[in-house]
């Protein structure tokens, strides 16, 4: 073969490589996939450190060389269940959007979930904990998160028998707030407790004064609150303004440094049961990963469960393909995922079941500490 034929070859071979190359390109298919969480307000901290568990995944997912490339939609619903519905309506109206993980609270998760149902969106809730959330085995609702049953049975038997007999109640009016007074009174007096006293305010509420004096002349050995950071730590404040000597404990509604920055030096002795987490080689790797990018904001309790839910929906769209969510729905369900929490996996109604070791965290010398 001639100098020249040569040279035509290896020209003609290269451009044929380019247009294979180009050819390529054109066919990753671009995806959306939604985030949704409390990125202002009293509770962004929740959902900002959840948002970089999410854009995190995604970031990872992008560079694996998948089929499809994801473009994260990042929405703030303000812990506010109108916004929230705002930011699902904007998520199920973009066709390109395949599926969506949602939510620190609950009451916003209970406003969208008919939304992402009518619209046949999947989503996997992150974060809310309420029982209502996965009670109806809606098959486009997974949780990765488990309920705050699991949190309040453990910790009203451990009250009964470490605090005292004898405790009030305040909390928030939200569906939140009203499933832990449920959950909690339910089981303390299953282990033989007295609820004395029960009170409760509206979200944004600022002055618990009025109801924290008229349940002192109860004399509770201890006060329960069944809410979130902000009026958590307002109520705990108050207490030591008010003389109130008596311990507040909770479940992880308000385990969060926030909550210690609005309580002060209140905060002492403050008591929160939350899930035990267990360290694994995945959230070992995660923490790594995390501190490499370098987020503005410290990684939190809900990290890694963003992380896993945006993980979970990528394998399952890997799956089920890209065009048929319910069929990506299907797949989510039929998970079985080694990640940062653990185990996930779900049940007939689309709930983790992750077994919960509750794990007492108390409130010493300005930071939460296992008891």
């Amino acid at each position: 073969m001639s100098d020249s034929l040569s040279r035509r070859h290896v020209l003609l071979s290269a451009l044929a490589g380019l247009a294979l190359s180009v050819s390529a390109a054109r066919a990753q298919e671009t995806i959306k996939i939604g985030f949704i969480g409390p990125l202002s307000g009293g509770n962004a901290q929740q959902g900002l450190s959840a948002r970089n568990g999410f854009q995190l995944a995604i970031d990872q997912a992008n560079r694996a060389n998948l089929p499809f490339k994801i473009e994260p939609v990042i929405l703030d619903d303000a812990a506010n269940p109108q916004t929230g519905v705002s930011a699902a309506l904007k998520l199920t109206n973009d066709p390109k959007v395949v599926a969506a993980t949602g939510h620190w609270n609950s009451g916003v998760a209970l406003a969208t979930i008919p939304v992402f149902s009518r619209a046949n969106v999947p989503f996997v809730i992150w974060g809310a904990i309420s029982p209502k959330v996965t009670e109806k085995n809606n098959p486009m609702i997974s949780r990765v998160v488990t309920t705050l049953v699991n949190t309040n049975a453990p910790l009203a038997a451990w009250a009964a028998a470490n605090v005292g007999k004898r405790i009030a109640i305040v909390s928030d009016t939200s569906d939140y707030g009203a499933a832990n007074v449920q959950a909690f009174e339910r089981f303390f007096k299953e282990a033989g407790g007295t609820i004395v006293a029960t009170e409760s305010a509206p979200v944004g509420t600022t002055d618990f004064r009025a109801i924290l004096t008229k349940i002192s002349s109860s004399n509770p050995d201890a006060i329960y609150f069944g809410g979130v950071v902000t009026e958590a730590g307002l109520v705990r404040k108050q207490m030591v303004e008010l003389g109130l000597k008596q311990p507040m404990i909770g479940v992880d509604g308000f385990h969060d440094p926030e909550f210690i920055k609005i309580a002060g030096a209140a905060a002492e002795g403050t008591i929160s049961g939350i899930a035990k987490e267990k360290g694994n080689p995945k959230l070992d790797q995660l923490v790594k990963d995390y501190e490499a990018a370098k987020f503005a904001e410290p990684m939190g309790t809900y990290t890694k469960n963003a992380y896993d839910a945006a993980n979970i929906i990528i394998a399952a769209i890997q799956k089920a393909g890209t065009k048929d969510k319910a069929a990506i729905a299907k797949a989510i369900r039929a998970t079985e995922h080694d990640g940062a929490m653990g185990h996930t996996s779900f049940d007939e109604n689309g709930q983790t079941k992750l077994p919960v070791e509750l794990e007492l965290r108390e409130v010493r010398n300005g930071a939460w500490v296992t008891r």
